[in-house]
């Protein structure tokens, strides 16, 4: 998605920010509770078809970091699920080690096919009303399905308290407004990013999983610790209701 541009009316740097910021407040205002005697669980949505191979390693060293975030918490257990190809989906166990999941992560090769993320939502449905899922992470470029349908599960994830926070990789704009709608009926939030903001979308990441693992206030004494953009991030977060 190289190709698509930003509206003309807004430099690239300031929708950028208010990406974030919107994304953050949204995060701030989610009505989630740390998990109570267990770790955290969290989705790892992933579109692996053939236009998200350039940014595939990249995510990959990100998602070790995940778990790096959340020690302090109790941990962070991640179950990573993606789609590819001629209707592939594949669905791993739920993972409490860093290094089985860049392992998994390291042995899938993107493949050219469809989005399937009627499946994806539909997987994660299943699998938060078997044990509570505290949050999904869903990472794509495109919709090519019905967007009706889409808002259907998703607005089921919301009435069970399971938020989608989408990572929009390109920000097209079509496919914007369908994942916007989806991270909305869910209760959850909508960021954009580009191949060049690794350190950008690792800390939206960590604030996820921080968040789903302990709340608010988790985050804010990981960003009293280890400061930097975590800080900023905790610091925006503070106050909001």
């Amino acid at each position: 998605m190289a190709g698509d541009k930003r509206d003309p009316n807004l430099p690239a740097d300031q929708s950028t920010r208010s990406d974030i910021d919107a994304f953050l407040q949204k995060v701030a205002a989610t009505p989630v509770q740390g998990p109570v005697g267990r770790r955290g669980r969290l989705l790892f949505a992933v579109d692996a078809t053939a236009s998200r191979e350039p940014t595939w390693d990249m995510a990959c060293q990100i998602q070790s970091e995940m778990f790096t975030s959340t020690d302090d918490l109790g941990g962070l257990e991640v179950q990573l699920a993606f789609y590819r190809g001629f209707g592939e989906m594949k669905v791993t166990s739920w993972l409490d080690s860093p290094d089985e999941l860049v392992r998994r992560m390291l042995k899938v090769r993107c493949l050219a096919g469809r989005t399937q993320i009627r499946k994806l939502l539909r997987h994660t449905l299943k699998e938060t009303k078997s044990e509570k899922v505290d949050a999904v992470v869903f990472v794509g470029d495109v919709v090519e399905e019905d967007i009706d349908e889409l808002g259907h599960q998703a607005g089921k994830l919301g009435l069970v308290g399971t938020p989608i926070f989408v990572f929009h990789e390109g920000g097209e704009p079509t496919s914007r407004r369908a994942f916007e709608q989806i991270a909305r009926l869910s209760g959850g939030a909508y960021c954009s990013f580009d191949a060049g903001s690794a350190q950008q979308l690792r800390d939206l990441l960590a604030a996820v999983a921080v968040f789903s693992a302990g709340g608010r206030r988790a985050l804010a004494d990981l960003g009293k610790s280890r400061g930097g953009r975590v800080l900023q991030i905790a610091d925006q977060m503070s106050g909001k209701r």
